[in-house]
């Protein structure tokens, strides 16, 4: 009954979203929101606005319209809005070109169509999304276009509104037949934008040259009612049914446009440089619409190389769409993929996608010339962590070293065809860091278009991949044995703070045993510090970073332990685990542990399950993988 409720609500919705009136109506509702007059490229740029803007404080700007679908692209989606949206919505020149977004395969570009259409079609049931038509009109028509010329200058100074097009000519002609002209009673009604349905969202797939017609575009003439109406130049023999016709008003997409024959791309010339298009029998029919388009790298380059192709590349906008260089933006993408498929039953261990992650970034990056950086600073650098002799302040450099990074590497279907493989195991219930990279090497050997080189090159990015999860595989060990050994681990961490107390107020401790002063330990303490690369040099500055942070807690009245400080909370964890390193070994790979050793084991495990996402079976694999690490 709960469905069939919500259902009535579904409908009560679509039926609020209904509105019809006449001309002289449409004008009380354009004078309270002029904003329903908007022309297309201000809608969807506005649709972009409403969804909320991040200001990242160093100049950059998140979009969160795209932030559930596309990952990892925050300066190319700012530059796609700025650069090509904001000025298109203030009626500057880029409106009137065919927006080209160029980029490698399984990039993202389809998706980003995919959303601006999806989300114009919300954008439409919304107040400040709402669009009006003149009521029949299969293009949909803005009913400001009923206006004459010679009165738009006045209705502009009334009203503040700038009327941009014509009539199209069914509208031309349903004016004079059915209202005798007489504009304030044409009948206008709210539109709500649906490609289903065909209005104000269309798509143009090329297809076989020989068998697609134009019509596909522009309409064609309907034959049973030329007897009736006599002439093929009567708009009413006319469909105008055409992409072109039926996206006026909103946006068009044409898919692989480089990849259609040319007589369906000399049809955009005019549309892309006057805003109109020439139909059979009729004069040039204004559309108001976005026109984007996408295809890759190589097409484009052929394309361009073509001197009859001139006049339409000076009407084209292009706007690379590159792979994501973020390890962290990548292993949303996967996860994104997966939870689309019907695999709820099989456990995916942590780590396993950003192994997956590490492996396609890596082979997506350029090598950088500046010293001291190898791709695998580079990539954790571009993940937001800083490292050795590099900083975030670095980064923009890095960027500007190679304009093409990103436009090639492994793609994400290839990964997620592999994860595939991997995940339909019929005794998989668990796939693990280890299942990801064997899969993604067994996938190299099926790979029918890579050269020896290029499988080399990958291979080696797999191993790189391995390393990096060996450090993981220990550190997540290492954090669970801690745990299991917390009271060690707060014991440690007193001690430290005692020394570190005397050390920086310049008094002596007291030996807990004979009551002796005795100097702070200094072996103690850089045991701890070295762990996280605190050098000799700087051991004071961060001792007193310490003991600030310690008096500001007191202050507060809050309770200062080792987690309250990341730097100090990883040192003593390392210094805890290094201590315990024998102990971890033994019980990690001995084949039959005794009862403490199994206590011990089964502590961790818990851990590992409870805290960090694993399941008995991946967390007694990675307990035995590290054992055989640290066997090493």
């Amino acid at each position: 009954m709960d469905f069939f409720k919500r259902l009535d609500e579904f409908r009560s919705l679509g039926k609020r979203h209904r509105w019809e009136g006449t001309f002289c109506d449409y004008l009380d509702i354009v004078k309270e929101k002029p904003i329903v007059a908007q022309l297309a490229h201000a809608r969807i740029y506005n649709m972009l606005y409403d969804a909320g803007v991040e200001d990242l404080g160093y100049g950059g700007k998140v979009y969160k319209f795209f932030n559930q679908e596309i990952f990892g692209l925050d300066k190319t989606l700012e530059k796609l809005v700025e650069e090509y949206f904001h000025p298109a919505a203030r009626r500057l020149d880029v409106r009137k070109r065919i927006l080209l977004l160029m980029g490698p395969v399984s990039g993202g570009k389809s998706t980003l169509v995919s959303m601006l259409k999806r989300g114009l079609e919300q954008y439409s049931k919304q107040e400040r999304g709402a669009v009006y038509a003149i009521k029949n009109c299969p293009m949909h028509e803005e009913p400001l276009h009923l206006i004459p010329k010679e009165l738009r200058a006045d209705f502009e100074k009334e009203f503040g509104i700038y009327i941009e097009g014509e009539l199209c000519p069914s509208c031309r002609m349903m004016l004079e037949t059915e209202y005798n002209g007489n504009i304030e009673d044409v009948l206008v009604e709210r539109i709500i934008f649906s490609e289903d349905n065909r209005v104000g969202i269309g798509t143009f797939a090329p297809s076989d040259p020989k068998s697609q017609d134009i019509a596909d575009l522009t309409g064609s003439i309907d034959f049973s009612t030329i007897g009736e109406y006599g002439s093929e130049s009567d708009p009413r023999a006319y469909r105008f049914d055409g992409e072109l016709n039926i996206a006026n008003r909103g946006i068009m997409e044409f898919q692989e446009m480089l990849k259609c024959d040319e007589k369906f791309l000399w049809n955009l010339l005019s549309l892309s440089q006057e805003g109109n298009f020439k139909a059979a029998r009729f004069a040039l029919i204004y559309a108001d619409e976005m026109i984007i388009a996408h295809t890759n790298e190589n097409e484009y380059k052929a394309f361009i190389s073509n001197k009859k192709n001139e006049a339409l590349q000076s009407r084209i906008i292009v706007m690379k769409i590159p792979y994501n260089l973020k390890v962290s933006e990548e292993v949303k993408i996967y996860d994104k993929l997966i939870k689309q498929s019907d695999l709820k039953d099989i456990h995916i261990a942590p780590h396993a996608l950003k192994v997956a992650s590490i492996f396609t970034v890596l082979s997506r990056l350029k090598e950088s010339k500046k010293q001291g950086m190898d791709l695998v600073k580079k990539m954790k650098l571009y993940d937001g962590d800083d490292v050795e002799g590099f900083k975030q302040k670095d980064l923009t450099e890095l960027q500007n070293e190679h304009a093409d990074e990103g436009m090639s590497g492994v793609d994400p279907r290839y990964v997620i065809n592999r994860l595939s493989s991997a995940l339909i195991r019929t005794s998989t219930r668990c796939i693990n860091p280890l299942d990801v990279l064997r899969a993604l090497k067994d996938g190299l050997d099926q790979h029918p278009s890579i050269s020896k080189e290029e499988k080399e090159r990958l291979l080696n990015f797999i191993s790189v991949a391995r390393k990096e999860y060996d450090e993981l595989a220990k550190k997540e060990v290492q954090k669970a044995f801690v745990y299991s050994y917390e009271e060690s681990a707060r014991v440690l961490f007193d001690n430290y703070l005692d020394n570190v107390e005397a050390y920086c107020n310049g008094i002596k401790l007291k030996d807990p045993i004979t009551d002796e002063e005795i100097d702070p330990d200094e072996k103690l303490m850089r045991s701890i510090e070295e762990q996280v690369g605190v050098s000799e040099s700087a051991k004071k500055s961060f001792r007193e970073e310490i003991l600030i942070r310690l008096s500001s807690y007191a202050r507060k009245e809050k309770r200062f332990d080792y987690k309250s400080h990341e730097r100090l909370r990883e040192a003593v964890e390392k210094k805890l685990f290094a201590d315990l390193k024998d102990v971890v070994k033994i019980t990690t790979s001995t084949k039959t542990p005794d009862a403490e050793q199994l206590k011990r084991m089964n502590e961790v495990s818990a851990k590992l399950i409870d805290e960090y996402g694993y399941c008995s079976i991946c967390a007694n694999e990675l307990l035995k993988y590290v054992g055989s690490l640290l066997n090493r």
